[in-house]
Formats: C-alpha cells, sequence, structure tokens
C-alpha cells in the first residue's frame, strides 16, 4: 500500500505521518507539495496536521484551493482512501468532501491534551482493527476542532453511521464533561457517506510508536493494511 502525505506551506505534522506509514509500519510514502497534480500512484491520501497557510481567514480556507485538491477529490470520487488528521479535517470540510464545518473551541482555547476517544463501529476499513466502543487515547492540538453541522446534517450522520469516534469519558461515556471543544455530539472524526474520506481532529500519528508510550492511533493504519490483504486474497 503506497501512501501519499500532502505538505501545505505551514504543514507540521507531515514527517509525523510519514514516519509512521515508512518507518514503522515499512509502507512505501511520498510527501507530496500542495502544487503538484498526479497522485495516481498512491493508495492512500492523507492530510496532515498542523496550520496550512498560516491559518489566515480560517483553518483550511485557503488549502481548499491548492493545486493538489482536484486530485484528492478525484481521488476520493474514485473510492480510494483520504484521511484528513486535525487541520487535514478542516481542510476537508472546507473543500466540501465531508459535512460540517470545525469552528473556534467552546472556550476559545487552544488545547493540548491527551483524551479519551470511543471507537462507535468496527464496520468500517478505517476502525477494523479496534473493537467496536472501545475507548482508546489519542492527542489533541487545536484551537478550531469544534465540530458544527445544522441538525439535518448530525441526524443524517447518525443515521448513515458515519460518525467513527467520539469523545468520551475513561470509562466510555458520552458527556459533556469529556467534550474537550464543545463538538456537536461529541465528534471527534467521520466519514463521507461512502466511508473512504475520513477526518479526524485527534492525532493518530502522534499515537502509533511505543516510544511515546501510546500506540492506540496505530491500529488505525495497520487496519488499513489489513484491509488490503484481505481484499487481494
Amino acid at each position: 500500500m503506497k501512501f501519499g502525505v500532502v505538505v501545505f506551506p505551514g504543514s507540521n505534522c507531515d514527517r509525523d505521518v510519514a514516519y509512521v506509514t515508512q518507518q514503522i509500519l515499512a509502507q512505501p510514502t511520498r510527501l507530496i507539495w500542495h502544487r503538484e497534480t498526479e497522485i495516481s500512484d498512491i493508495d492512500v491520501i492523507i492530510l496532515p496536521g498542523g496550520f496550512s497557510y498560516g491559518d489566515y481567514l480560517r483553518c483550511g480556507a485557503i488549502a481548499q484551493f491548492s493545486p493538489i485538491m482536484k486530485a484528492v477529490a478525484d481521488h476520493a470520487e474514485q473510492g480510494k482512501c483520504v484521511l484528513g488528521i486535525c487541520n487535514g479535517f478542516q481542510i476537508l470540510t472546507e473543500a466540501g468532501l465531508l459535512p460540517g464545518a470545525l469552528i473556534r473551541n467552546r472556550d476559545l482555547h487552544f488545547i493540548c491534551d491527551r483524551v479519551s476517544i470511543r471507537v462507535e463501529t468496527s464496520q468500517q476499513i478505517w476502525t477494523s482493527n479496534y473493537q467496536e466502543k472501545s475507548v482508546i487515547t489519542l492527542p489533541i492540538a487545536h484551537g478550531e476542532g469544534r465540530y458544527f453541522a445544522e441538525a439535518d446534517t448530525l441526524n443524517s450522520l447518525e443515521k448513515k453511521g458515519q460518525i467513527l469516534f467520539r469523545y468520551c469519558t475513561s470509562e466510555g461515556e458520552i458527556n459533556d464533561a469529556a467534550n474537550p471543544n464543545g463538538s456537536l455530539n461529541n465528534i471527534a472524526g467521520l466519514t463521507n457517506e461512502k466511508g473512504n474520506v475520513l477526518g479526524m481532529m485527534p492525532h493518530p500519528e502522534r499515537a502509533s510508536d511505543e516510544v511515546l508510550g501510546l500506540t492506540d492511533g496505530l491500529h488505525l493504519f495497520q487496519g488499513l493494511l489489513a484491509e488490503k490483504v484481505a481484499m487481494a486474497s
């Protein structure tokens, strides 16, 4: 499986993701400058965290117009996998590849912490290596991570099973106290209707190396590889 990690001006987690895919998982990985437009050789495109274009206007607002984004949209339309992490999630909503928006955190503070996340389903390619309703720990680092969508959109996301991750207590309870940024329905990560595009505010790449003492995020990437092997057999 070949990974492509898009590098925008201001990206600061691109090397972190590439380290996981290339060094830990031993998969071919290409860093893709945002002005490139040829990604037909890539299986999984990742939009990493960071501050693309300095977060001017609002997070992801300028990055959506980068030349690479037309190729990313075509990649998604073909049913190939797209993962947006933190700023990458913001870019995907700005580009219309995922519904809703990421707005200022409830308390208007930048949050950098480790939080509990509940895996809502194991029936998606992204979560196939997790147990359904299991609680994992992932780092977050954002100032505009509060997920917002209109009521009809939220109802549709719930009905169609597009919500993959929610902020929760360490026991898996979903409540306001466990919601670090005020995201509606405690949403931490969701997919498009096809399930091949995932956006999430927590950073799985920062929880994928044993040296960091946290490997819950590695299961997301391992699940992708396992699904590829299963499809090939």
